[in-house]
């Protein structure tokens, strides 16, 4: 119980956090691919194979920094130049694209802001923070030089969340070769199915006394420093508290104003017209 009591007293001393209170955290983020769907055999050299399967673990990992202060944040991903000729036009690009901008999150009126283009016009998405009920389980490690206490909690997936998604395992060939026309077709929702949620354990400190946390992860009495969601890991490595230098944290404001289930029902018929489209073109070539 000791654990709870000075949990309790830090939550009570935020209102004598002073207003300048800043902070930045940077995250490292890993994603494991599910590479089941690649072909095999004839249909894929397993050199191509290892190239695909490269790029994807590439993908599939990224930096972030979270800028904060009392009841703001701002949650930004640290993008590298790309070379001559290798921006991509690739899925993963377009998913990046379609999911990516910068998360401004407002916990004093619960809401959320996220700026994103999709192929070429740009959106405001504005919704309200999911509200995620944590158990505090009173275990506890240490992450750098700050102890961390453990909680679980079970988040909604979003619609477009790559990562949440599983493929379906065919019992027998008859399956396999169905799944793999259904690929072949551009039909992938027919061979995946995604969770409609994720239990989620995290790791917050008190030590730094404000409720906020990466992506979408907040609510907790202290800042979330590790993250482990499905398939994907996050797990803050650098944090400075009050530097000389502070960004101001403030929400994107050009797009049109959708919320995130406007935005989402949008993209999914956007990508179902370039499928029929691309399908098309395939059976025009026959």
């Amino acid at each position: 119980m000791r654990f709870l009591v000075s949990i309790f007293a830090l939550i009570v001393s935020l209102s004598g956090v002073a207003q300048e209170f800043y902070g930045e955290a940077t995250y490292m983020s890993k994603t494991t691919m599910d590479t089941s769907w690649l072909p095999e055999g004839r249909e894929m050299s397993p050199q191509r194979r290892k190239q695909i399967e490269e790029r994807m673990k590439k993908f599939g990992e990224k930096t972030y920094v979270l800028k904060f202060n009392r009841n703001e944040s701002i949650y930004k991903e640290e993008r590298e130049l790309s070379a001559p000729g290798g921006g991509g036009r690739g899925w993963g690009n377009m998913m990046g694209t379609a999911m990516g901008g910068d998360k401004y999150k407002n916990l004093a009126d619960g809401q959320w802001v996220e700026q994103r283009d999709m192929f070429g016009k740009m959106f405001l998405v504005k919704d309200s923070i999911q509200q995620m009920e944590w158990k505090i389980t009173g275990e506890t490690k240490q992450i750098g030089q700050y102890q961390v206490i453990k909680a679980l909690g079970t988040k909604k997936n979003d619609e477009l969340d790559w990562s949440s998604f599983r493929r379906r395992r065919p019992n027998n060939n008859e399956e396999k070769k169905k799944d793999s026309v259904a690929l072949a077709e551009g039909k992938m929702d027919e061979v995946f199915k995604q969770d409609p949620t994720t239990q989620v354990t995290a790791w917050f400190t008190p030590q730094i006394p404000v409720q906020h946390g990466p992506g979408e992860y907040s609510g907790l009495p202290g800042l979330i420093l590790e993250v482990n969601a499905g398939r994907t890991t996050l797990l803050c490595n650098k944090i400075v508290v009050n530097p000389e230098e502070q960004e101001e944290i403030d929400p994107a404001e050009k797009g049109e104003v959708v919320s995130e289930e406007e935005y989402n029902s949008m993209f999914k018929k956007k990508m179902e017209e370039m499928s029929q489209r691309w399908r098309g073109r395939g059976r025009g070539r026959r």
